[in-house]
């Protein structure tokens, strides 16, 4: 269905209108591969996909039916190919927001979601935060083991913020573009919007929103070599990825985040 004049502007119907795309245990070879291109054009957002750059095995084990869709939506977000093209070069609260579009279909619906992340990022490690997506209950309830993710934010659905729907606007921009070719680059899209202020309208700075990191281990200047106590920086939300990259860059080791 048509969503309004500016979702037509910017073609949401090829995706608010679409079929879902499900392997069935019927399915045809033809159809099969429809389902890996769904995937990798999901997943990988909407992306340019070079041939030598398909990833062959999963591909084989999703024939084979010896693994699920889900499970490979998981083989394309765990590869090199997706960190490549959105892990490496982006900040990580940009990396969070695209891991929401592409697994979840779907924008972060405040700050705390996107804090979460980070933290688990920083705890556990790459793995988990993608595994935090795909195996949460959001995931199986609304796609389950055999349905293609889809951008769910164009239409109000149960269980759905309506917040999210203006916030899937800032994401996406248009069939026809992909996440790695919008003008705004590596930066995140919300990390204003989802402060709290601002979601609920108060008239308030965006810098009174401020972030508490206690740190570990930190090396570099005005930091010596044996140092082990901790260290408490404050931030802004706007500046936390900046800050989080520049203290691993120091060797440091993140023991918490808090709002401060």
């Amino acid at each position: 269905m048509a969503i309004t004049a500016a979702a037509s502007r910017l073609g949401t119907e090829a995706f608010s209108d679409a079929p879902r795309i499900e392997l069935r245990p019927n399915a045809t070879k033809e159809e099969i591969e429809t389902v890996i291109r769904a995937v990798y054009r999901q997943v990988l957002g909407n992306d340019y996909l070079m041939k030598s750059e398909r990833l062959v095995s999963g591909e084989s084990l999703l024939r084979d039916r010896n693994i699920s869709v889900r499970e490979f939506v998981r083989y394309v977000a765990k590869s090199e190919l997706y960190k490549s093209k959105f892990f490496y070069n982006n900040f990580q609260t940009r990396f969070i927001e695209l891991n929401y579009k592409h697994l979840l279909g779907r924008a972060p619906y405040d700050e705390s979601e996107v804090v979460y992340h980070l933290d688990l990022y920083h705890e556990k490690g790459y793995d988990a935060e993608i595994d935090s997506y795909i195996d949460s209950v959001e995931y199986q309830t609304n796609f389950g083991d055999s349905i293609v993710p889809y951008y769910r934010g164009f239409a109000t659905q149960p269980g759905q913020k309506t917040v999210g729907f203006n916030r899937m606007f800032q994401l996406y921009r248009g069939y026809a573009n992909s996440d790695r070719a919008q003008a705004a680059g590596n930066a995140s899209r919300l990390a204003r919007d989802v402060a709290p202020q601002k979601a609920l309208g108060n008239a308030v700075g965006q810098g009174d929103r401020v972030y508490r990191i206690e740190v570990t281990s930190l090396r570099g200047q005005g930091y010596p070599k044996l140092r082990r106590s901790s260290n408490v920086f404050i931030v802004p939300y706007e500046r936390l990825s900046e800050k989080m990259q520049q203290i691993h860059r120091q060797g440091g080791k993140i023991v918490s985040i808090n709002p401060a």
